[in-house]
């Protein structure tokens, strides 16, 4: 998929971490949706949270499977009442849990240029709002603005699984197939996944993020 029309437009060019073990890290293992049951999810379970100000499309487009999500450091926030950063994000309903093992699975496509943002996030915790985010800084993915998930994250498709033990407090994120890193929870008492970007400190002018095949999987 090339670059579209509005990404031109926008010329864009502590918790304890756990990190697995360098003996570890980068051996592909067992697919970690074995043993999950994928959850049945339609279109009414991805809402949108953009701009307040903007329509829908101005800041996000669902074609051929694809959903392209992409916000200005400039923009307004997702509410008027609202004085967090701005953001266009898929907020996943209809599945929020508070316990059990829960899994995010989807594939995402970062365009080079984009920084500064959140990509992905288990919302809910009692220590932060969330008790997981993966930002991009610089063609890196990190947990937070911390923690090294994946180098040269910029220009492919990459496959994401992100699986959420509540009960054990305790995250692990899957990159292609390999475990990078496991986390400890932030505590929380409901918690439900968001996908998209999420403005962060030191962003770019304009951030964009690309998903496809996104599932939603319990134990």
């Amino acid at each position: 998929m090339g670059a579209s029309p509005s990404w031109l437009a926008c010329l864009c060019v502590v918790a304890v971490v756990l990190l697995v073990s360098p003996s570890s890290r980068g051996l592909a293992g067992a697919d970690p949706t074995n043993g999950f049951t994928a959850v049945s999810l339609s279109e009414s379970n991805f809402v949108l949270q953009k701009p307040y100000d903007l329509p829908s499309n101005a800041r996000y487009s669902f074609a051929g499977g694809v959903r392209q999500l992409w916000v200005l450091s400039s923009d307004k926030p997702h509410t008027s009442q609202s004085n967090t950063k701005p953001r266009t994000e898929i907020r996943m309903t209809g599945y929020d849990y508070s316990s059990g093992v829960w899994q995010f699975e989807g594939y995402g496509y970062v365009p080079s240029g984009t920084t500064g943002v959140s990509i992905m996030q288990v919302f809910g915790g009692s220590v932060s709002a969330t008790t997981l985010m993966l930002h991009v800084y610089n063609g890196t993915l990190r947990y937070y603005s911390g923690a090294v998930v994946e180098d040269n994250i910029y220009d492919r498709w990459f496959r994401l699984n992100v699986v959420h033990d509540v009960d054990q407090s305790r995250l692990t994120v899957f990159v292609d197939g390999v475990e990078k890193l496991m986390v400890a929870g932030r505590g929380g008492d409901s918690h439900y996944f968001k996908f998209g970007v999420y403005t962060q400190h030191d962003s770019s002018s304009c951030m964009e993020s690309r998903w496809k095949n996104v599932r939603i999987l319990r134990k």
